[in-house]
C-alpha cells in the first residue's frame, strides 16, 4: 500500500482551519465555470469562524496532509471537498459515509454545473428534488437540492 492510500478520518480541530481553506479554494479554483467571490482570507476567516465552531467537520489525512473535508450540520452536508490531485480514491466517499451513516435523512445543495459531484451523489443514493436558478446562493448559480433518503 502506497502511502497516497493510507487515508486517515478524525474530527477537524481549530488548528485545522487554514490546511482545510486551502483544500476548498483548490477544489473551487478547478471548476472553471465558478465564480471567485472570496479572498484566500474570507475563506480562512469563514473555516475558522463559521464552520469548524458551528458544524460538525471531519477531515480526511494522507500522512500529515489534509487532503479533503466534510461538514455536516443537522441533516444537511454543507461542504465536501477534496484536493483536485486526490479525487477518484474513495476519499469522498470514506468522508460521506462515514460523516452520515446515522442519519436516516441526508440533504445538500449541488451546482448544476457539477457533473462529477452529481454523479458521485446519485451513486451514493442522493436523489434531485428541486432545481434552484441561482438566486438563494451567493455565486448565483442554478444548483440542486438533492436528498437521501434511507
Amino acid at each position: 500500500m502506497s502511502d497516497r492510500t493510507k487515508i486517515t478520518l478524525r474530527p477537524a480541530i481549530g488548528s485545522d482551519a487554514a490546511a482545510i481553506a486551502k483544500v476548498m479554494r483548490a477544489a473551487l479554483n478547478s471548476f472553471d465555470w465558478m465564480p471567485v467571490i472570496h479572498t484566500p482570507a474570507e475563506d480562512l476567516a469563514f473555516i475558522r469562524d463559521i464552520l469548524l465552531p458551528r458544524q460538525q467537520a471531519t477531515v480526511a489525512e494522507a500522512g500529515s496532509e489534509i487532503v479533503g473535508f466534510i461538514a455536516v450540520s443537522g441533516d444537511w452536508v454543507e461542504q465536501l471537498y477534496l484536493d483536485p490531485a486526490w479525487t477518484g480514491q474513495g476519499i469522498g466517499s470514506r468522508l460521506l459515509i462515514d460523516a452520515t451513516a446515522t442519519l436516516p435523512v441526508v440533504k445538500l445543495h449541488c451546482f448544476q454545473a457539477n457533473t462529477g459531484a452529481r454523479r458521485f451523489y446519485e451513486r451514493h443514493g442522493f436523489r434531485a428534488e428541486a432545481f434552484g436558478d441561482g438566486t438563494t446562493n451567493e455565486e448565483g448559480l442554478p444548483d440542486i437540492l438533492c436528498v437521501r433518503r434511507c
